[in-house]
């Protein structure tokens, strides 16, 4: 933003000839909405975050190393992920940015990230369950659940579930899990979880962040009194990688990418959850902009949420009572 003004201050047809000019900076300053505003230190706490090696889970990285902590990078592609933690310790001066592969497409890769975190770290403060797919082509994870089902839902069920009796132990500790203002569109069908019988990628993906929501508040309902947190948030939209399966949405995000968040600006609400003060009881809740949200009415389902708990476990061969 600095950088356009000073270029718009420089052309002879801005400020004086044109008073839309700052409009145009006041929309700007809408757009990237609101600012986690904690100045919350994390020297000594361990965080783990899930896609970290890219868009907003890259930039939720950077603040918390900022802060102090020790962050855990999990992700897919360990050679990025090796060149997003290189750029965070060179910037940050923090050298405990460490990277370990997680395929949330496969539970035999979970299983095994969470053995070897639990055999190399004793604690575990803040859990942000932050990657996702979206737009994805009809496809199934390692497993057989739909991908978007499988990676943005089930996996993080599942790791979440694996790392649990960490966060107790480690309390107080804060679960994050990044959802979207695109949980409205979705439904849980249970008679078609894995969209067998019909299938829409775009819905798909809206299926999945409900269930985002619909587990954090059932998470948080089971870990009532335990000091332990959850919560789920809308990250905005945001400048990343999340629609390049789609050639279309790629194409008007490049279009209209001036009224998207950066990364960092989408990373605000994540680091919000993380850090802030406030929250330190507050469970069960979802956010945007750094702010309480309105939750959809199948957002807000006890009966589904609980339902869906249930049948998660089943797929994945657990019990989590």
């Amino acid at each position: 933003i600095n950088d356009l003004a000073l270029m718009l201050k420089n052309c002879p047809w801005t400020f004086s000839h044109y008073p839309l000019v700052p409009v145009i900076f006041s929309s700007r300053r809408y757009v990237a909405g609101g600012q986690c505003k904690s100045a919350a230190k994390l020297d000594g706490k361990v965080v783990i975050i899930t896609g970290a090696n890219t868009g907003i889970g890259k930039e939720t990285a950077r603040d918390l190393a900022r802060r102090g902590a020790r962050v855990i990078v999990a992700c897919r592609d360990v050679a990025k992920g090796e060149a997003a933690a290189s750029e965070i310790r060179a910037e940050t001066g923090n050298q405990q940015v460490i990277v370990k592969k997680l395929d949330l497409a496969n539970t035999k890769s979970i299983r095994e990230f969470a053995e070897n975190f639990l055999a190399e770290e004793k604690e575990l403060h803040i859990l942000i369950n932050n990657a996702g797919v979206m737009l994805y082509p009809y496809s199934k994870t390692a497993d057989g659940f739909e991908m978007h089902l499988g990676v943005n839902h089930l996996g993080h069920f599942l790791l979440t579930f694996l790392l649990l009796e960490r966060l107790r132990q480690s309390a107080p500790a804060r679960i994050v899990n990044v959802s979207s203002l695109a949980h409205h569109g979705g439904r849980i069908r249970f008679h078609d979880l894995h969209g067998d019988k019909s299938y829409n990628r775009g819905l798909a993906y809206c299926h999945s962040k409900l269930a985002n929501v619909l587990f954090t508040r059932e998470l948080a309902r089971r870990l009532q009194g335990t000091k332990v947190t959850a919560n789920s948030l809308h990250p905005g939209s945001v400048r990343s990688e999340l629609v390049r399966h789609s050639s279309v949405m790629t194409w008007l995000w490049k279009v209209f990418s001036f009224f998207l968040k950066t990364p960092s600006e989408g990373a605000q609400t994540s680091v919000y959850c993380a850090v802030a003060e406030e929250l330190d009881s507050v469970t069960g809740q979802y956010f945007s902009d750094c702010q309480p949200a309105y939750v959809s009415p199948r957002g807000r389902d006890d009966e589904t949420a609980k339902k869906l708990w249930h049948v998660s476990c089943e797929l994945l061969g657990i019990q989590w009572d």
